[in-house]
Order: structure tokens, then C-alpha cells, then sequence
């Protein structure tokens, strides 16, 4: 009963709050390593220092898909270890919420 009902408040949720809240786990704990362990994004209370601030550096969404999709620097490429819905999610939740 319990999962019925959750299943039927996520279907109830707007699309943008689903695809915020997929993008803010994959930041958080689905990537491995998790962005969160490099980066800073006041949005998922993450403050990595490893990689640059994105709420500094504020990335577009093309700029951030291309980040996830192909790396940058020592950072990984997650194309081969999230699916293309995982991958949008983060991009799309890293650019709508950077330095904001």
C-alpha cells in the first residue's frame, strides 16, 4: 500500500521537481564517485574541492552535458556509468541550480 501511494505522489509531482530531485541524487550518490566529492554546489549541500566550484562557474546546460558525457581534466567520463536519463538529470540540475 505504502508503495502505491509513493509511486502515485511521484506521479503527481511535476516533471521539473522529478527531474530535480533524479538530478540532485545522481550528484549526490548515484555517480561514482559522487560529484558532491569534488565539487561544490550549494544546492546539494556539496563542498568538494577537488574539481571547481560550479556555483562559481555557473555551466550552462550543453556545457554541463558535455562535462558528464566526455570528462574534463582528471574528471572522469560518466557516459559509460549512467544512463542518458541519469546523465540529462545531473546536467539539467547542475545548470538550473549553480550559484543560485
Amino acid at each position: 500500500m505504502r508503495q502505491a501511494l509513493a509511486a502515485g505522489l511521484w506521479l503527481a509531482l511535476p516533471l521539473a521537481a522529478q527531474g530535480d530531485e533524479l538530478g540532485r541524487k545522481v550528484f549526490t550518490q548515484v555517480a561514482q564517485p559522487p560529484c558532491m566529492a569534488c565539487h561544490t554546489l550549494k544546492a546539494a549541500g556539496a563542498e568538494g574541492t577537488v574539481g571547481p566550484s560550479l556555483d562559481e562557474l555557473k555551466p550552462g546546460l550543453d556545457q554541463a552535458l558535455q562535462a558528464v558525457r566526455h570528462g574534463v581534466g582528471i574528471m572522469p567520463s560518466f557516459r559509460d556509468k549512467l544512463t542518458s536519463e541519469q546523465i540529462e538529470a545531473v546536467a539539467r540540475f547542475v545548470a538550473e541550480s549553480a550559484g543560485k
